[in-house]
C-alpha cells in the first residue's frame, strides 16, 4: 500500500490523497486549491497524477477545498463513483454548479480588466456543463454503514461533526491476504459545537491522515462570538452608521452567524437594522442544512421545539439576484451584509469590499481562517491599500476578525479525537491541512502526548506503508 498527498500538504487546502491498493488507484477527496495568491491557478491546473486512471473517489465533506476540482477531475477523464454521505451529495451539487458560475462571473469581469490592459484572456477551471456531469456520479453512504468499495476496500463513514454531512473516512484494506486500517479524518469540527454533534470515535486505525489547520491554536470559547458580533453591530451600524461586512462561507459559517442573531432577537438584543444574506447559495444551503435535524446537537434540538427556524429573525432579508446585491453597494443605510467566500476570495463579498474597504465608517470582519494570501488574509495582515481585481483600494474601513467561530478543532480537540486510539497499535500518523509552521508545533504536540512516527508529507510525496 502506497499514500501519494496531492494537495493540502504543508498547505491548508486542495484535499487530495492518493491511495495505491490492490492495483487499484482510490482518491480520498478532490479539493481546490484557494487563496495560494499567483499559485492557485497553477495549482489548481496540474494533478500529479492521472485522473482516467483513479478506480474510485471518496469524499470526505462538501466543502470546495475538499470537492471543488471534481468537475475538473471528470472533465480530464474520471468517469467511476463519487462516494460521500447523503447530506454531502446534497451539499455538493448546490457548491458545484455555484463554483462554476462564481468562476465564470469572475473570469468574465478579469478579462474586461485584461483588455483594457491589452492582455491575454484567461479560462475558468471549468464550466457549469462541466459541474452538471459530476452530480449523476454521487453514490451516498450512510453515517455506520459498511460499505464495499471493491474488492479488498471497505468504507465505515462516522460523524466528524465539522459541517452538516462531513464524515471521516475509515478503511477496512485487504492486500496480499494482509488486513490494514487507515482513517482520514476530513475537516475535524469541535467539540461541543454551537449547533453541531461532536465527532464520533473511529475504529482502531493502522494509519492516521488527520488534518492540522489549528494544530498549535486554543479557541476562544464559543460565547465569545456573540459578544464580539454584537459589540461590532453595535459600534459600525449604531455608532458610525456604517456597513459590517462578514465574509463567510455559504456553508457552516453563515448559518452560524444567522443561529447567533436569531439568539439575539430571542434575548431581545438583537440591533435593529437590516441583515442581508447576500448569496442565493446560502438561500438553498440553509434551506439544505434543516432537512438533516438530527445532525444538530441537544441544545439546537431544544430549541427547535420552541423556535421552528432557528437560521431567522426579524429584519433578515436574502438577496438573489445581481441587481439587487449591485444596490447594497449604494445603499447608505447602516446594515449587516453577509456574503461569501469565507476567505473574501471569490463571489459577491469581493465586490462588497471594493466597494467599501475605502470608507471609514463600515467595517470588514473576518469570521473564520484566511489563507495568507487570500483578499481576507491579506486585510487581517491591516496594509494601507489591497489589490481586488487587479486594482488598488485604499483600506480606510476597519478590519476586525471572530476568531472564535471556526469549524475546525483545535489542537484540544484533535487531541481528543484521537484519545480513542491505542496509540501503540497506531503505526504512523500523518498531518495534512496545515501551514507548516502549524504543522510542525502540532507534531511537537503529539511526539509530547506520546505519539510518535509523526510525519508532514510534501506536496506530492509518495509514502509505503
Amino acid at each position: 500500500m502506497k499514500i501519494a498527498f496531492h494537495g493540502a500538504a504543508q498547505t491548508v487546502t486542495g484535499s487530495k490523497h492518493l491511495l495505491y491498493i490492490n492495483n487499484k488507484q482510490v482518491l480520498l477527496d478532490c479539493g481546490m486549491f484557494q487563496g495560494m495568491g499567483k499559485d492557485t491557478i497553477s495549482l489548481n491546473s496540474h494533478w500529479g497524477f492521472e485522473p482516467k486512471d483513479i478506480s474510485h473517489v471518496i469524499i470526505s465533506h462538501a466543502h470546495i477545498d475538499h470537492i471543488g476540482l471534481l468537475p475538473k477531475l471528470v472533465k480530464d477523464g474520471y468517469s467511476g463513483k463519487i462516494i460521500c454521505t447523503p447530506a454531502t451529495a446534497s451539499l455538493a451539487k448546490l457548491l458545484l454548479l455555484d463554483s462554476a458560475r462564481i468562476q465564470e462571473s469572475d473570469v468574465t469581469f478579469v478579462n474586461r480588466q485584461r483588455d483594457k490592459q491589452g492582455r491575454e484572456h484567461v479560462e475558468p477551471l471549468y464550466n457549469e456543463d462541466d459541474a452538471a456531469k459530476v452530480l449523476p456520479l454521487f453514490e451516498t453512504v450512510a453515517y455506520g454503514e459498511h460499505y464495499k468499495v471493491d474488492e479488498g476496500i471497505e468504507l465505515l463513514y462516522t460523524d466528524c461533526g465539522h459541517i452538516i454531512g462531513s464524515a471521516a473516512i475509515n478503511l477496512r484494506l485487504t492486500e496480499k491476504g494482509k488486513d490494514t486500517t487507515l482513517t482520514f479524518s476530513g475537516d475535524l469540527g469541535r467539540y461541543r459545537d454551537m449547533i453541531l454533534r461532536s465527532p464520533q470515535t473511529f475504529p482502531q486505525a493502522d494509519f492516521i491522515i488527520i488534518e492540522s489547520t489549528y494544530g498549535n491554536k486554543l479557541h476562544e470559547p464559543m460565547a465569545s462570538s456573540n459578544d464580539k458580533l454584537l459589540q461590532q453591530i453595535q459600534h459600525t451600524c449604531m455608532g458610525k452608521k456604517g456597513k459590517l461586512i462578514l465574509p463567510a462561507f455559504s456553508l457552516g459559517r453563515t448559518q452560524e452567524l444567522l443561529y447567533m442573531l436569531n439568539r439575539m432577537e430571542i434575548e431581545n438584543k438583537l440591533p435593529p437594522v437590516t441583515y442581508y444574506v447576500d448569496s442565493p447559495l446560502s438561500v438553498n444551503i440553509t434551506d439544505t442544512v434543516k432537512k438533516y435535524p438530527d445532525y444538530f446537537n441537544s441544545d439546537v434540538q431544544e430549541m427547535l421545539k420552541k423556535d421552528m427556524d432557528v437560521f431567522s429573525f426579524k429584519g433578515l432579508t436574502y438577496i438573489e439576484s445581481v441587481d439587487e446585491s449591485k444596490a447594497l453597494n449604494t445603499l447608505e443605510d447602516p446594515c449587516v451584509i453577509i456574503s461569501s467566500s469565507g476567505m473574501a476570495e471569490a463571489g459577491r463579498v469581493k465586490h462588497h469590499i471594493a466597494n467599501n474597504v475605502g470608507d471609514e465608517k463600515n467595517t470588514i470582519m473576518m469570521t473564520g481562517y484566511c489563507e495568507p494570501g487570500s483578499l481576507g488574509g491579506r486585510l487581517k495582515a491591516h496594509p494601507e491599500s489591497v489589490n481586488i481585481f487587479g486594482k488598488q483600494f485604499q483600506v480606510r474601513a476597519e478590519i476586525a476578525e471572530i476568531s472564535s467561530l471556526s469549524a475546525h478543532g483545535d489542537y484540544n480537540d484533535l487531541l481528543h479525537w484521537l484519545s480513542s486510539e491505542q496509540q501503540g497499535k497506531l503505526k504512523k500518523l500523518f498531518l495534512v491541512h496545515g501551514e507548516y509552521s502549524v504543522q510542525q508545533d502540532f507534531k511537537q504536540r503529539l511526539i509530547s502526548n506520546g505519539y510518535n512516527n509523526v510525519v508532514i508529507p510534501a506536496m506530492h510525496e509518495e509514502i509505503d506503508c
